[in-house]
């Protein structure tokens, strides 16, 4: 018998929204650095925003300025304020991938969806509100004083919810931030969409989606109906 969750939980930024950190970086240094110099430092900029979340809570726009300035150093690249604080206040312009808002409308009908985010409870909502499906629930870093991967924020959320980890389907698109973690607390159901984000890690014990469009038949619900 397929497992019916009491809640869908998800991971925001890169599973649902189009978390467009390459792109806002490409517009902020490309047409200084030739393409080689700038994919450095994108995938740099990637590396140390992992490394800033994994100590103490810091708000999110420091965990952004911080791995930015990190990565311009590393790089040899002049760094600049100012270009953080920009690439901050591009996030809650950020929409859902493309398949997102009629896969979540579909799973949405039977099972309340939650959303567990490492974001600051200023941004979180302008990005929700384009998801195009109704949340039970949204949590934040900031509400938990804890990113992901660092179990504080999961435990936050089952405390807000009154459920445990044996009651949820975790949804994310991240190994590193989301489903190594669910897989230490005992969290059994789990979804990885396939985002071509990380490579495939059988190890983890998920059922793998390419898109939210697939989310139904994951989460036990082949027959539920389109939303009229």
């Amino acid at each position: 018998m397929t497992f019916r969750a009491k809640f869908v939980t998800f991971d925001c930024y890169g599973t649902l929204i189009n978390f467009d950190m390459a792109g806002a970086t490409r517009r902020i240094f490309g047409a200084r650095l030739p393409e080689p110099r700038l994919d450095a430092l994108i995938k740099n900029f990637a590396a140390y925003r992992l490394d800033e979340v994994l100590g103490a809570w810091k708000p999110f726009a420091e965990v952004i300025h911080n791995a930015l300035e990190r990565a311009c150093k590393r790089n040899g690249v002049a760094f600049r304020a100012e270009a953080a604080q920009t690439i901050y206040e591009e996030i809650p312009t950020w929409g859902p991938h493309p398949d997102v808002p009629a896969g979540l409308a579909k799973v949405a009908r039977e099972i309340p969806l939650v959303i567990l985010s490492n974001a600051t409870d200023s941004q979180i909502m302008s990005n929700v509100n384009k998801l195009g499906a109704p949340f039970h629930a949204v949590f934040t870093a900031e509400q938990a004083r804890s990113y992901k991967p660092r179990m504080k924020g999961f435990e936050y959320m089952f405390d807000q919810l009154g459920c445990g980890p044996e009651d949820i389907t975790h949804v994310s698109s991240s190994f590193r931030y989301d489903l190594m973690t669910a897989y230490d607390l005992g969290i059994k159901s789990k979804v990885w969409v396939n985002r071509a984000h990380e490579p495939a890690n059988s190890y983890y014990e998920y059922t793998e989606i390419k898109d939210i469009g697939g989310l139904a038949a994951a989460v036990g619900l082949e027959n539920v109906r389109q939303p009229a």
